[in-house]
């Protein structure tokens, strides 16, 4: 069993440095899946996963919807007549652009609580516009995914409902419990990335191809097109919040294709044209983000043949006398590992938080902890679905925009910690 946890650690780095040296993602992410399996003595496990992988039909649908409205924006070209409409005032924004953005995705998470969802509907329109403004693509992707555990200001949000449900609390006291630590892991995030842009000097300089951003007076912006790129999130925004029962609730792959439809009426293209233009996004996302997605999988299946997460879980749930310590770092670690905020934090919730008053802690706070610190470390794991999506937006690899979330993520969880139980 030792050897066999040891060589899992071996295989982690391995991938970990395959994956920084920027070899094809997809194969070392895939490989090191079945390395795995091979390891825990069930190569068939990697397939397994593999099938698993492509039932993600509810990720799946947001992805391709999000990337054919894009290909049908770039199309029509709406994108360009909204850079075109915002790229003045954008780059007056300055210094407040990098953490705005962040702060924005933060809030909007509260009603589009999906991380991966929120970063393709948020993503699409605001990394686009940050590159137009100068800013390095994999800074722009960070900015995104930094912004996506807001949804834990949002009483009905599952976790948080989790929390409620071991410790018999009122989710809005729950949240009113953590949210003045949440908001300040939201800012250390924007301003870290602020910073880190700042002295690898990726905060301006960056152009777009040429053609995208006109110089004055040689593009005639119309506003009706300009729009377009924002109906979407605006249908999104405004259904989660019931502000238009019509829209209460809306899937995001509905919203884009109501985007989709919208650009054709005031563009007045080929219809035929944008149903090829959709259908070709629609392919790139599968045969790209969504196989980094299903490669990403694969490898935290082969995580789990050897039962590295497991051991991880179990480590913390046996050593309660440093629950402090483990509800905050378990749970992080494990979210870097895993890409998903929810494998520790379900497990230890449900088995170390419900004894929190035993072991003289607070059970909201130590629920909250273990959600929060969860949500941190996916959100600086280069195998998290939503980071996929706004890398693939950007333009870059995953791990380029994951390393530029790393520190301010590992700063948040340590105050959150430090807030939340001293």
């Amino acid at each position: 069993m030792l050897m066999m946890t040891i060589s899992s650690i071996v295989v982690v780095i391995a991938t970990v440095y395959c994956l920084v040296k920027r070899y094809e993602t997809r194969l070392v992410l895939f490989c090191s899946g079945l390395v795995l399996t091979l390891i825990g003595g069930a190569p068939m496990d990697t397939m397994k996963a593999f099938s698993h992988a492509m039932l993600e039909t509810k990720l799946f649908e947001s992805i391709i919807a999000v990337m054919g409205f894009a290909m049908v924006m770039k199309s029509t070209e709406c994108d360009k007549h909204l850079i075109n409409l915002l790229i003045k005032p954008l780059r007056k924004a300055g210094a407040f652009l990098i953490p705005g953005s962040v702060l924005v995705t933060f809030f909007i998470n509260i009603s589009i609580t999906s991380s991966a969802g929120c970063s393709a509907a948020v993503g699409s329109i605001l990394i686009p516009l940050m590159m137009a403004a100068g800013i390095h693509p994999a800074i722009a992707g960070a900015c995104i995914y930094a912004g996506t555990y807001g949804a834990m200001f949002n009483p009905g949000y599952p976790q948080v409902s989790l929390i409620v449900s071991v410790t018999d609390a009122d989710p809005v006291y729950i949240v009113a419990n953590h949210f003045y630590p949440l908001l300040a892991c939201g800012v250390i995030g924007a301003i870290s990335l602020w910073v880190i842009a700042k002295l690898r000097r990726e905060d301006n300089g960056y152009e777009l191809p040429p053609g995208t951003i006109s110089k004055d007076g040689e593009f005639k912006v119309k506003l009706s097109h300009a729009i377009v790129p924002l109906i979407p999130i605006a249908i999104l925004v405004s259904g989660s919040m019931g502000l238009v029962p019509a829209f209460k609730p809306i899937a995001i792959s509905h919203a884009m294709i109501i985007g989709c439809f919208c650009a054709f009426l005031v563009s007045r293209k080929n219809p035929q044209q944008l149903s090829k233009e959709f259908w070709k996004g629609a392919g790139d996302a599968f045969g790209h983000v969504f196989g980094i997605i299903i490669c990403a999988l694969v490898f935290v299946g082969g995580l789990s043949t050897v039962g590295l997460i497991q051991q991880f879980i179990q480590m913390m749930i046996e050593n309660p006398s440093i629950a402090k310590v483990s509800s905050s770092v378990g749970p992080f670690i494990i979210g870097i590992m895993s890409g998903s905020g929810d494998a520790a934090s379900v497990a230890f919730n449900k088995a170390v938080t419900i004894h929190a008053a035993t072991l003289g802690l607070d059970g909201p706070s130590m629920g909250s902890v273990v959600a929060i610190s969860g949500a941190l470390g996916r959100t600086m794991s280069p195998v998290a679905g939503g980071m996929i999506i706004c890398a693939t937006l950007a333009g870059v690899s995953p791990v380029e925009t994951a390393k530029r979330n790393a520190p301010g993520m590992i700063i948040a969880t340590a105050v959150l910690t430090f807030l939340m139980f001293f």
